[in-house]
C-alpha cells in the first residue's frame, strides 16, 4: 500500500521524514512516498508529485501553524481528496490543535502526536491492507515496540525547530487557480462519500472496536478541544456500541462542565 505524505516547511519535513521511516518498521507492508527522497535525479517533479498523487491509497498530511494555509499543502491535499472513494486523508497535527484547523482541512481525519491518537492512525491504514495487514494484537504489540521512539525523536524535532513566521501572502502566479480548482466543493465531496461509505460498511468493519480504555481518553481529548457531543459521538460511533458511548460522553460532559466551574 502506498501512502502519500505531504509537507511544507523545516519543521513539517523533519516530522514527515520520521513518520516516512517510523511506519515501515510498524507495518513493513505499507510503501509510504516522500518528494524530498523518492523523485528521481532529472525528474519534472511538479509531473512526479501529480503521478504519485493520482496512484495512492492514503495520504498523510503534516500540518504546523505555519502552513496550513500555505497553497502547496492546499493543492497537495486537494489531490488527495479527488479519490477519497476508495482513499483516507489525514491531517496530522505538529504544533496545532483540531479547532484551529479550518475548512478545507478541517473535513478530513485529525491525528494528534499523542499515543492513542497515532495508534488510531496506525489501525486505519492496516486496516486498509485486509488480508495483508496485521492482526489487531500483533499491531498493537509492534506500536508498543516502536512508540517510545517516535515520542523522543518527534520531541526532538519540536525542540530543534522553531516555530516560523507566519506571513499573509496573496499568491501572485497560476499555482492559486490550481489549488481553488483541487479544493473547491471538497465540503460537498466528502459528506457525499462518507454518506454512502458509511452505508456500505462491510460486517466486517462495522464489528471492529475501539478498546473501551482509548474511547474514553478520545473522549476527554475530543472535550479538551472544544468539540460537542454530537461531533464526537460522530467520530466515534463506527467503532464503540452506540449505548455505551452515548452515556460515556454524557458522563465525561457533566464532569468536564464541573471542573470549568470549579
Amino acid at each position: 500500500m502506498k501512502v502519500f505524505i505531504s509537507w511544507s516547511g523545516q519543521r513539517s519535513h523533519k516530522t514527515a521524514k520520521l513518520l516516512d521511516r517510523w511506519i515501515q518498521c510498524v507495518i513493513q507492508a505499507v510503501d509510504p512516498w516522500l518528494s524530498s527522497r523518492d523523485i528521481d535525479r532529472g525528474s519534472l517533479w511538479f509531473s512526479e508529485i501529480s503521478n504519485q498523487l493520482a496512484n495512492t491509497e492514503n495520504g498523510i498530511v503534516c500540518l504546523t501553524k505555519s502552513n496550513k494555509d500555505k497553497p502547496w499543502i492546499l493543492f497537495e491535499s486537494g489531490a488527495l481528496a479527488k479519490g477519497l472513494s476508495s482513499n483516507k486523508v489525514f491531517t496530522f497535527l505538529i504544533d496545532l490543535k483540531p479547532k484551529d484547523v479550518k475548512d478545507p482541512l478541517a473535513q478530513f481525519n485529525h491525528t494528534t502526536p499523542d499515543k492513542d491518537s497515532v495508534y488510531m492512525l496506525l489501525r486505519s491504514i492496516n486496516s486498509g491492507l485486509e488480508e495483508n495487514g496485521l492482526k489487531d494484537e500483533i499491531l498493537l504489540d509492534v506500536f508498543e515496540t516502536y512508540w517510545p521512539q517516535f515520542e523522543k525523536d518527534f520531541k526532538q524535532i519540536i525542540k530543534e525547530t522553531p516555530e516560523e513566521e507566519i506571513k499573509e501572502e496573496i499568491p501572485k502566479d497560476d499555482l492559486l487557480s490550481e489549488v481553488l480548482y483541487s479544493v473547491r466543493g471538497i465540503d460537498r465531496r466528502i459528506r457525499h462519500l462518507e454518506s454512502q461509505q458509511n452505508d456500505g460498511l462491510s460486517e466486517k468493519t462495522r464489528n471492529r472496536r475501539i478498546p473501551a480504555s482509548t474511547a474514553r481518553h478520545r473522549i476527554q481529548i475530543y472535550m479538551k478541544d472544544g468539540l460537542s457531543n454530537s461531533e464526537i459521538y460522530e467520530r466515534l460511533k463506527e467503532g464503540v456500541p452506540e449505548k455505551w458511548l452515548k452515556n460515556k460522553i454524557e458522563s465525561y460532559r457533566e464532569e468536564f462542565n464541573n471542573n470549568l466551574n470549579k
